[in-house]
């Protein structure tokens, strides 16, 4: 069960990386990436972010580049909340397919 400090930050967390992958792709035409959801351990020093993609074709190629420029990301996001947060959390990124499932069941009960 998180606690409501863990769901606060959380939402911080996203907003502020939803804001930051909103700026990184605009140069990027035709992607569009937004954080879906992110888990924080009770500690606060890790976070999982879920990120949908689209084209979701492209998903673990974007979320597999986004992995490999995580410091950069990490910064950026602890120049953004650094009056809020003492500790930035390490961050770890994941493809969030729960949209593509959804329609695949979706596609299942029409048949």
């Amino acid at each position: 069960m998180e606690t409501t400090r863990q769901n606060k930050i959380a939402r911080l967390i996203q907003k502020e990386l939803s804001e930051i992958f909103l700026l990184q792709t605009k140069a990027m035409h035709g992607v569009l990436v937004s954080v879906s959801v992110v888990r924080i351990s009770p500690d606060l020093s890790y976070a999982k972010a879920y990120l949908s993609v689209f084209p979701s074709a492209r998903s673990e190629e974007i979320v597999g580049n986004i992995n490999a420029n995580m410091k950069s990301i990490r910064y950026e996001l602890g120049k953004r909340v650094r009056f809020q947060l003492r500790i930035i959390p390490e961050l770890r990124f994941f493809v969030d397919d729960s949209l593509d499932y959804a329609e695949r069941i979706d596609e299942l009960l029409k048949k």
